[in-house]
């Protein structure tokens, strides 16, 4: 099911963007020349920004619907209570607003997203809330709730719309050039399957450095988790959490790197090892 959603967002996203370009050179004659660099920039920066901040702005729709996040509306047990007032006194010491507060059925992990530090989500999974006592959960929390502070989510879109649009125009640019005949006319059978194959490519080198970027920040969001409710939960969590094999705790990829764990390995994974982050939250904590 989540497969299925997240094909059908992908789908429409560039639906969207597909009728953006035609409602504006049909109804307000903006047309844009993909013959010339400046146009192809123009087009490239419109997918490259556009379905990252689509994405973004549907996050929280598709967390719920993908993972089956259930929203704590009103507590209905102590759990709950304590889950909600927790992130309630969390949120107030990072200085956002208040998150939405949801629960799903998984192992032992957690994330955050959403498009706003005043409109944000924090979900944790019923095996962390089973698996951990509450200062280990605090310590989760802490850091989903740093992440937040921190606009990681908003962050990691820029990231990736400037990553796409420049995956796009160069694979444009040079599809271009190798399907040009010597009359200078251009095949574009072959533009077409030479651009996707090098898109294709190019997006594998702009996800290592995507991905950089969100191992570096999970160091910030560990940092964060210390500041908010000092360093011994989630120390003690994350210590818990690497001793569970990785494919049990891993989250769908749209979350992987907004989840307290998430792994793909050496240079596309979305966060440092395990080790590393307890050694880095020791030398922080000066312990």
């Amino acid at each position: 099911m989540a497969l299925v959603m997240l094909i059908l967002m992908n789908l429409a996203v560039m639906a969207s963007l597909y009728i953006a370009l035609f409602i504006l050179s049909n109804f307000f004659g903006i047309y844009i020349d993909q013959q010339s660099m400046s146009g192809l920039f123009m087009m490239a920066a419109l997918f490259g920004f556009g379905g990252s901040f689509i994405s973004l702005f549907l996050s929280k729709w598709m967390a719920k619907r993908s993972m089956g996040v259930s929203i704590i509306e009103m507590p209905s047990n102590e759990t709950e209570r304590w889950l909600v007032s927790t992130i309630e006194r969390l949120a107030d010491e990072a200085g956002i607003g208040m998150p939405e507060v949801g629960v799903f059925d998984a192992a032992p992990n957690a994330f955050a997203t959403g498009w706003d530090k005043n409109n944000s989500l924090v979900a944790v999974s019923s095996g962390l809330l089973e698996m951990m006592g509450r200062d280990e959960i605090e310590g989760v929390l802490a850091h989903e709730i740093s992440h937040i502070k921190n606009g990681d989510m908003v962050t990691m879109t820029l990231m990736q719309g400037v990553l796409n649009t420049f995956v796009i125009f160069i694979s444009r640019i040079l599809a271009s050039m190798v399907a040009r005949d010597r009359e200078g006319n251009t095949n574009q059978m072959m533009y077409f399957m030479i651009s996707m194959a090098l898109e294709m490519v190019f997006s594998l080198f702009a996800t290592a450095i995507l991905m950089w970027y969100s191992r570096h920040r999970e160091y910030r969001a560990d940092e964060g988790a210390v500041d908010l409710s000092g360093a011994e939960g989630i120390y003690y969590a994350l210590a818990k959490l690497g001793q569970i094999p990785r494919e049990q705790l891993a989250l769908n990829d749209d979350y992987k790197a907004f989840g307290i764990v998430g792994f793909l390995g050496s240079f596309f994974a979305s966060h440092p090892p395990i080790e590393a982050r307890l050694e880095h939250i020791k030398e922080y904590a000066g312990v």
